[in-house]
């Protein structure tokens, strides 16, 4: 679970930081059962599709690149390859841990209507759930792939409660390193 900092105007001005998430690549197995989960149930349009051949770790690779939009101009992507043997090395095959997924910051009603759109269409309902992190509120599903994806909707005061994070930062991650596992979320 992370933790979803709003951009802050020192943040959003700071030239030496990136601006934002440009894209987040995954390998699908079913580009079509992708781009109906992400454009259909989540409701991110498809803005680019890439059909390319590249001479890539040695060998040339045939593959299709699909980007998803979000609303600040970044985007999800997906590569899938014509060769099954590539789709074999490059595939989505790796071991899925919680601690691997995606995040995306949503509205109230972003939230809402995507866990409708997902009740609506029976999308995994053993697999969607909401988790109250305190800080945040956070819907989760997988796609047809398997990479969990959560929809995180922050709790009201999170710009203070950044603020702490912020502030507290360092000497939280050196207490932990130092043996110190106690619990700083003060929200649960």
């Amino acid at each position: 679970m992370t933790q979803s900092l709003p951009e802050t105007p020192t943040q959003a001005a700071d030239p030496s930081l990136p601006t934002r998430l440009h894209h987040n690549a995954y390998v699908t197995r079913d580009q079509e059962a992708t781009r109906a989960f992400y454009e259909d149930l989540i409701g991110l349009p498809l803005i680019a599709t890439w059909k390319e051949a590249d001479e890539l770790f040695g060998a040339v690779r045939t593959y299709c690149h699909t980007f998803y939009g979000l609303g600040d101009g970044s985007a999800l992507a997906f590569f899938q390859f014509a060769d099954p043997a590539d789709q074999a090395q490059f595939g989505p095959e790796m071991p899925h841990s919680p601690f691997q997924h995606i995040a995306l910051k949503v509205t109230e009603e972003v939230q809402e209507a995507i866990a409708q759109r997902l009740r609506g269409a029976g999308w995994k309902p053993e697999q969607t759930y909401v988790l109250e992190h305190g800080y945040c509120r956070s819907l989760y599903t997988s796609d047809p792939n398997g990479l969990l994806l959560e929809f995180t909707l922050d709790a009201p005061g999170i710009h203070e409660s950044d603020a702490e994070r912020r502030r507290t930062a360092h000497a939280d991650l050196k207490s932990w390193l130092a043996g110190d596992y106690s619990s700083n979320n003060t929200y649960r």
